[in-house]
């Protein structure tokens, strides 16, 4: 289950955002989605009932794409506005993707630009309007579900979905406990446009302050990284890409699929840390 507030201005585009946030932590390990509740903070004093009604549509929307249904599911008070899914999907027990499992010499390949916590933020500081959105929102309403494909066709040795944590969280997550380390090469990394100009303004959210000072100890920068970029690593993501590792020879199959992917590191032996250079 996850739930988020809005990240944009139209509620069917919300919902749908919010619907596809939700699907990743299936397609995340190789699953599909069947059907979801919707769970949903509503505040009746601020919002007309089609405001409820037309993020109710779009996350239908999203289900859709997905092959899946919306069954049911429970709505509560709230001041703030806040609506997810919970959502059941079915898996081959044989072809889990695993957030652990990454070996020395495997790539890391990612799936989306990053950035999206920076622009939300900026759009509703009013430093960017919903057209300059366009590409980011594009982004967010795109499903993992083809990736996923690609990982379990490529026989990717761990994956996860990139969310709250920022890229450098949840790769973190994916060498606890392990002798290996993630290099990652700064200029490989994909980012969304107007995202460094909107650094450049301090549209930066605590979020990623705060993912930036869990990482402390946890990740090795290079010296000439600055603290601009260290967040851009850190910035929350919703409906973000999936972080996949796989062998550099099956690289082929992300490459003959015509989807969007960055190779932005490999991963080499060591102790469970981020090396970013």
């Amino acid at each position: 289950m996850d739930v988020i507030t809005p990240v944009v201005n139209d509620p069917f585009t919300f919902g749908a955002i919010s619907a596809n946030n939700s699907l990743s932590d299936v397609y995340a390990m190789g699953g599909r989605p069947v059907s979801a509740l919707a769970i949903a903070g509503f505040s009746s004093c601020d919002y007309e009932p089609v405001v409820f009604k037309e993020i109710l549509r779009g996350a239908v929307h999203s289900l859709k794409r997905a092959g899946a249904i919306l069954i049911g599911g429970h709505s509560f008070e709230d001041a703030e506005l806040k609506f997810g899914l919970s959502v059941t999907g079915i898996i081959d027990k044989n072809k889990i993707l695993k957030v652990s499992g990454a070996e020395e010499g495997d790539v890391i390949v990612i799936t989306k630009p990053i950035g999206i916590g920076i622009l939300t933020t900026s759009l509703k500081a009013g430093k960017l309007t919903d057209d300059d959105m366009k590409t980011a929102v594009g982004w967010m309403l795109t499903l993992n579900d083809k990736v996923s494909e690609l990982a379990l066709k490529a026989d990717a040795t761990a994956c996860t979905d990139i969310t709250g944590f920022g890229l450098l969280g949840h790769a973190c997550n994916m060498v606890k406990d392990a002798v290996i380390n993630f290099e990652i090469e700064i200029d490989s990394v994909p980012v969304l446009e107007h995202v460094h100009e909107m650094i450049s303004s301090g549209m930066v959210p605590e979020g990623a302050y705060n993912n930036l000072r869990f990482l402390d100890g946890k990740v090795e920068f290079s010296s000439h990284i600055a603290e601009e970029e260290r967040l851009l690593l850190s910035d929350p993501q919703t409906s973000g890409g999936l972080l996949i590792t796989l062998k550099e020879e099956n690289i082929n199959v992300f490459e003959e699929s015509g989807i969007f992917f960055s190779v932005i590191g490999r991963v080499i032996k060591g102790s469970g840390r981020i090396i970013v250079k």
